[in-house]
Parts: C-alpha cells; sequence; structure tokens
C-alpha cells in the first residue's frame, strides 16, 4: 500500500508545472479545483522562475486560507533542474511549509487518462499535474536540493565516463582485429599480453607499422622493445616477445595503404581512453570529497556490506537519498522500478511477470550492479542468484539478478533505517 502525503485541503496551495525546454506553465488551485492560476506561461530561464514565485505569492497572500505549499512537475530530463531546486530553496515561499516533488511522467500519464474531454492545448499538463496533488496522489519524498544533486552529478558522469571508456574499447578492438588478427584474438597463455589495453600493448599496435615488421624483428631488438615498453614489469619477456612474432606470422596480411590509417584510428582511441581514465581519477576523488561531506554515515554503512565499494556506495546514496525519505524498502524498491506486475486472472497465473521499470533508472541500474557483487561476496546471496536462477527456463540471470537485488534492498533499508553497519550475523 502506497504511504499518500498527508494534505490539510483548505488550508493547501497545489501548483502544477509543465517544464519544457524553452518555456514553462503554471496553473495553482484550490480544494474545489478552481484555477487561481491558468495555465500561465514562463520563459524557462532565471526571470521565469522568479515570475513563478511572485505569481505564487501573490496568491497565497491574497487569499488567508491557504498555510501551506504544494508544488510539481513532472520529472523530465534536466530542465527542471534549476526551477525546482530555486523553488524549494525560495526564502520567500518557506512561510508556507513549500515542498516540491518530482513526479514520475508515467503516472501523471496514467492519471490524464481519468479525464474524458479534454482538448490539446499549451499548458493543460500544468493543470494534470496540480489536480494530481490536489486528490493527495503524490507518494515520494520532496525534492532533496542541491547537495544531493551535486553528488548526483558526479556519480551519473562517473558512468557516463566509464560506458565511454567501454564502448571505445570494444569499438578499438575491430581496428586491432584489421591489423593484428591473431593478437586481438588470441586469449590464455597463447596470448602475448594478458591485457590487451596496457602501455605495452599500445605501443606495440602503434610504434610498429605493420605485423611483417614484428615477424621480422631480431628477437633482442623486439625482447629490449617489450622490456622498455613495459618498464621492468614482464617477468619473461623473451617469451613474450616469441609469442608476438608467432602471432605476427599468423596473422592475416593487409594492403600496406590500409596500416597507416587504421594505426592512426588506434592511436586515437587509445588517447581517448587514456583520458576518460584519467577524467575518471579526477571523478572518483571529487565523489569522495562530495560524499564524505554530505552523508558519511549512510555512506561507511553502504561500504560495510561485502561487494558494495566506493562507487556502487556513493551511485546508491546520490540516487536514493536519505533512507528517512522512505516509509520502509518497499517504497525503496518501488522508487527504483525493481517492482514486478501481477499478472493474474482467474485460475490463471502467468509465470512471466515483467519488471515494472518505472522509477530511477539509475538507482536500479546501482542496485542491480550492486546485487550481482554482493553475490560473489556473500554465499546467501549467491546461493539465492542460483536458486532463483534454476527456477525458470529463459531470462535466467536477469531474472535472478533483479531478485537478488531486491533482497538487497531489504537489507539496505534495514541496516540505514536502524544505522547499523553490517554484520554476517546479520543474516
Amino acid at each position: 500500500m502506497k504511504k499518500r502525503i498527508k494534505i490539510d485541503h483548505l488550508s493547501t496551495l497545489c501548483v502544477g508545472l509543465d517544464v519544457g525546454s524553452r518555456n514553462n506553465f503554471i496553473t495553482a488551485l484550490d480544494f474545489d479545483s478552481n484555477p487561481l492560476i491558468n495555465m500561465q506561461p514562463v520563459p524557462n530561464a532565471a526571470s521565469g522562475v522568479e515570475a513563478m514565485e511572485s505569481m505564487i505569492l501573490e496568491v497565497l497572500e491574497d487569499n488567508s486560507q491557504f498555510k501551506y505549499l504544494l508544488i510539481a512537475m513532472e520529472s523530465t530530463s534536466f530542465y527542471g533542474v534549476h526551477v525546482a531546486n530555486y523553488l524549494s530553496t525560495s526564502d520567500r515561499l518557506k512561510p508556507y511549509s513549500a515542498k516540491v516533488f518530482c513526479l514520475n511522467p508515467k503516472e501523471v500519464a496514467n492519471y490524464k487518462k481519468s479525464f474524458t474531454g479534454l482538448g490539446k492545448n499549451d499548458g493543460l499538463d500544468s493543470f494534470i499535474v496540480a489536480d494530481y496533488i490536489r486528490v493527495g496522489r503524490v507518494d515520494i519524498s520532496p525534492w532533496r536540493g542541491a547537495q544531493y544533486l551535486a553528488l548526483q552529478r558526479l556519480t551519473r558522469q562517473r558512468r557516463h565516463v566509464t560506458e565511454s571508456i567501454t564502448r571505445e574499447k570494444n569499438y578499438v578492438l575491430n581496428n586491432i582485429f584489421l591489423k593484428f588478427s591473431e593478437f586481438a584474438l588470441l586469449t590464455g597463455e597463447e596470448s602475448p599480453l594478458s591485457n590487451k589495453f596496457s602501455a605495452t600493448a599500445e605501443a606495440i599496435l602503434t610504434e610498429y607499422k605493420t605485423t611483417e615488421d614484428i615477424a621480422n624483428a631480431p628477437l633482442e631488438e623486439l625482447v629490449e622493445f617489450v622490456a622498455s615498453s613495459g618498464r621492468g614489469r614482464f617477468s619473461d619477456p623473451d617469451q613474450v616477445a616469441q609469442l608476438l612474432q608467432k602471432a605476427a606470422r599468423d596473422s592475416y596480411r593487409l594492403d600496406k595503404t590500409l596500416y597507416e590509417p587504421i594505426t592512426t584510428s588506434i592511436a586515437c582511441s587509445f588517447n581517448c581512453i587514456r583520458a576518460f581514465e584519467k577524467e575518471k581519477k579526477a571523478l572518483d576523488k571529487a565523489i569522495a570529497e562530495t560524499v564524505e561531506g554530505l552523508n558519511p554515515t549512510e555512506y561507511q554503512i553502504l561500504k560495510s556490506i561485502p561487494g558494495i565499494g566506493p562507487v556502487y556506495a556513493a551511485g546508491i546514496l546520490a540516487e536514493m537519498g536519505s533512507v528517512r525519505c522512505f516509509s520502509n524498502n518497499n517504497a525503496l524498491a518501488k522508487y527504483s522500478g525493481i517492482v514486478w506486475r501481477d499478472n493474474q486472472s482467474g485460475e490463471f497465473d502467468s509465470e512471466d511477470t515483467p519488471m515494472m521499470k518505472a522509477g530511477n533508472t539509475y538507482l536500479r541500474y546501482y542496485l542491480i550492479q550492486a546485487a550481482g557483487s554482493v553475490a560473489s561476496y556473500c554465499p546467501e546471496y549467491m546461493a539465492y542468484y542460483e536458486k532463483k536462477y534454476a527456477e525458470v527456463p529463459k531470462h535466467q540471470h536477469k531474472r535472478a539478478l533483479a531478485l537478488t537485488a531486491r533482497k538487497l534492498i531489504r537489507l539496505i533499508f534495514g541496516l540505514l533505517d536502524n544505522n547499523q553497519l553490517y554484520s554476517a550475523a546479520r543474516e
């Protein structure tokens, strides 16, 4: 059962915003659904949000029955961030205990279907959102403000950079195969290098123009090159050099006109990977500084769970905020979208119940990834994952991982709610 926000209906002004890239619309309703501000357009700029603040304040001052203020908008990309941040911290609106909510667009769209005979005009969604508040449909926590937004920007940027590194590595492997096919394909003891993206791999792929140059190079010269580029880390550079020459002899040959363009492309990819890795280290440092100043206790509790390190802990905290925002673990699961629809009618009960995925996609990502990591460290979670994996004939991994994440949510909520560090005995 959802926990709705409590509204003193007669004393609450309900304001709905329809946020766009260039223009916003504002509607304010009283309990009887009378529009005190009716789909008024304002620019999505500093002057526009100040105008909204003044309009809201004028209504509040002209109607003495209003003691409280609720403002809501759909959570649409980043266009509403400045608006939510400004109105939630407005000193002029503080006397009315102003709360700002960013609503799930799917829930608003479903609520809109309950209206019949609605036309299509600009700003209509601001009325729908205002009415959604008026009838007490809101069941989420208010906008958390700039502190969590700061951490969220950093953790989301880190994920973006990490995905960019993965994407670039996958892309450069295509060019590596074209230039040095056996080097790209060989694995295990047959592979010259275990890490195809190391400094040594980069040197071999960019400083030797063709595979013939590697195959025909004097062995002593190649051994010295491997030892130098590997900075003395190889225990047996002679064996590495021999495997490189064997791989070069077994590789496909290219037309000589292709080697230089492909080598340039490979060098470009390695430069991008190095740049992204440098930025990722800078982000890790910034995240550590930000999270320590935000909520170090909850951060340490999350990190105490085996398998949850700084990255997952910061990501979960950034997207979840304080656990006090949620009434129970079910509310947290719903917010992350790790819940399932019932698919049952009469005596029929479907085995295929898709996950709703209507919540915070970033939080869902961190929780599911963390669940896989926790299962690697905690036997109980691995046993649970394997049990769920064996229950169905299809979607085994995704289903088992999602259900393990749901189990992890119960643990996370319990630890944070009780302000306790993880202990194996607790499980």
